[in-house]
């Protein structure tokens, strides 16, 4: 097991508790209307790539998709198949996913790839396992941000998934989905002020006036691709499972 999952099977109770804080709240919320304003698709299958406890999981499902997740913390995936014992949750890598080529219409990674060492790899695999015409979300904590550069100094001093995590800026995200092949790339981003801002409603109109133009300040950023219609990536054939 990675360092990075025998944390996150630490902590697992305790990240799942704080989507209840007035904070967690707010980002949750914010970050999903990012997320779901950004999704073209309105259904099909889809895969929840580092689902954790479910919390993404649980809104595909609420929003009629037949959801996948999938996960490397045993423990996050306990607390989301109490959630939602209807669906399948896998335990899995990331880097090999167990899906035949071309089995999703829609694959939905937030905040998984500041964890992974080799992006590109993982990309490649979401590729494969998308349909043509299938969309790629990747969500992700903005490596320029004011929020985050306050998270990893604090990380420095108490152990925090900052200390393992990797950020990324739009423009990256957006590089690593067209290099892999994707079309129509887009990015955008939510959460101007920082944890401590006392004015919630104040921060959800900039997010929803700014999320477009002053993405490359955000604390969360998200990036949108599509699969073309051709079977394989320029660098990554496909393989039949």
């Amino acid at each position: 097991m990675s360092e990075v999952a025998e944390y996150f099977d630490r902590i697992a109770h305790r990240y799942d508790r704080w989507y209840e804080t007035g904070t967690g709240r707010y980002v949750d919320r914010t970050e999903k209307w990012l997320i779901f304003s950004t999704l073209r698709s309105e259904g099909g299958r889809a895969l929840d790539l580092g689902c954790g406890t479910g919390n993404y999981t649980a809104e595909l499902h609420r929003r009629g998709f037949h959801v996948i997740g999938l996960d490397a913390s045993e423990r996050m995936l306990e607390i989301a198949r109490k959630k939602l014992p209807s669906v399948r949750f896998i335990h899995g890598d990331a880097y090999h996913l167990p899906f035949p080529d071309e089995s999703f219409d829609v694959v939905l990674s937030v905040t998984m790839f500041e964890f992974i060492h080799r992006p590109e790899e993982v990309v490649a695999e979401i590729y494969r396992v998308l349909k043509p015409g299938g969309e790629v979300i990747i969500g992700t904590m903005n490596g320029r941000s004011l929020w985050f550069l306050f998270k990893r100094i604090k990380s420095i001093f108490t152990e925090t998934a900052y200390r393992y995590a990797r950020f990324y800026t739009p423009g990256e995200l957006e590089r690593l989905l067209l290099s892999s092949g994707f079309r129509e790339v887009e990015s955008a981003g939510v959460i101007f002020f920082p944890s401590f801002w006392p004015f919630p409603g104040l921060a959800e109109k900039v997010d929803r006036k700014c999320h477009r133009k002053c993405r490359g300040l955000a604390a969360f950023v998200a990036a949108r691709g599509v699969k073309g219609e051709g079977r394989d990536s320029p660098d990554n054939p496909g393989r039949g499972v």
